[in-house]
């Protein structure tokens, strides 16, 4: 009875401390991130999660024709230069921002229709006797008719 009790405590503490983790997100997203998506309207689809050293992310979103639209990875300062890249359907590679100097965001008009799966990685740390080190990493789309 008493590791019962123990597991749904230890759950419920989890469950606690990963909604407060986002809630800390979602405040940096709103207060650091969302103003830089200007001039380009935010599309209100806030994808942001807490993230640890050698972590990698993916994400599928979908883009509409006849629009420009910027898109935005976000992070705590602390994590380092984010590496990302966004592939289409056929897993091509239609953007890594490695080859831009870690470039945080990308400009681009979509002609048609599409999914792009972006996948996002936070480097290791280069520090062997650090702590690891785990921060909030947003990914955010701004749009503009053409």
């Amino acid at each position: 009875m008493k590791q019962i009790i123990l597991i749904i405590g230890l759950l419920a503490s989890g469950m606690l401390l990963s909604g407060s983790a986002f809630g800390q997100c979602k405040n940096f997203t709103k207060k650091n991130c969302i103003p830089q998506l200007s001039p380009y309207i935010f599309n209100g689809q806030m994808n942001a999660a807490l993230l640890n050293e050698g972590d990698v992310a993916e994400l599928v979103l979908t883009f509409y024709a006849n629009q420009d639209y910027r898109m935005l990875i976000c992070s705590e300062e602390h994590l380092g230069k984010l590496k990302f890249k966004l592939y289409d359907t056929q897993n091509n590679t239609i953007f890594d921002n490695e080859k831009y100097d870690f470039a945080k965001m990308w400009d681009f008009s979509s002609t048609a229709t599409q999914q792009i799966r972006v996948e996002i990685e936070v480097p290791e740390g280069l520090d062997l006797d650090a702590q690891m080190k785990s921060g909030c990493v947003s990914i955010l789309v701004g749009f503009k008719d053409k």
